[in-house]
């Protein structure tokens, strides 16, 4: 083999060497780039998850302090619509006192017999044969006027002997509205006790007023308020 063989020979190996190689980098490149991509696409779906999940926790606390705001307005405007309710009602009682001064006014003719009806009521409350009253001062003379004529009432209403009935005419009841008793009132009416003073009934037109209320105050919200007669129902 002369020199030109050998060279030809050794150009021919480095050919084959160099494309060898040159396929084997090709091969590297392309397996680097594939890893790259995959590489980027699995950190660009970490980051895209945890963008999701920051914009989800967001999200979630936007919703809560949208509830919670919610609540705290709902609840300020039940509280509103509760004070309207009670405003409105306390109009209505201080106007249904207002007419129960001019019942109990000395200048009503109808009031003693009123009186006489709830000393009639009262007695027949009690059922004791011995009793204390008490009243305005103002009504005392009206009281005994009728004191008489309610103990017969009672008497035949139980065929029962007339009771006794003992007008206090010491210890009055407060006087009406914006007279000198201190801060407390009365509009008129009595109260009833048995003798040994444990049994104690008011029959007064406050006390009455008062229990007409508490039993009526549902009908009285629902015909002022018909959208469901309570905040928030």
């Amino acid at each position: 083999m002369n020199d030109m063989e050998v060279s030809n020979q050794v150009q021919q190996m480095v050919q084959f060497i160099r494309q060898e190689a040159e396929e084997k980098a090709n091969e590297i490149s392309v397996s680097a780039e594939e890893e790259f991509n995959i590489e980027k696409l699995q950190i660009v779906e970490a980051e895209k998850k945890k963008i999701r999940q920051e914009f989800e926790r967001k999200e979630k606390q936007v919703e809560v302090r949208r509830k919670i705001e919610y609540s705290t307005q709902l609840n300020a405007s039940r509280l509103k619509l509760l004070q309207a309710q009670d405003d409105l009602v306390r109009k209505m009682k201080d106007a249904a006192e207002k007419q129960l001064q001019k019942v109990g006014s000395s200048d009503n003719e109808e009031y003693p017999k009123l009186l006489e009806a709830l000393i009639i009521q009262g007695l027949l409350r009690l059922k004791e044969s011995s009793t204390q009253l008490r009243c305005r001062e103002q009504d005392l003379e009206a009281v005994q006027s009728v004191i008489e004529s309610a103990k017969q009432a009672y008497a035949e209403k139980l065929n029962v002997d007339a009771p006794e009935v003992f007008v206090d005419d010491k210890h009055f009841l407060p006087g009406p509205p914006g007279s000198s008793n201190h801060g407390s009132s009365c509009t008129g009416g009595v109260v009833l006790a048995t003798k040994d003073g444990r049994i104690v009934l008011e029959n007064t037109l406050d006390a009455r007023l008062e229990v007409v209320f508490k039993q009526q105050l549902p009908e009285i919200r629902k015909r002022l308020f018909p959208a469901g007669g309570q905040a928030g129902a």
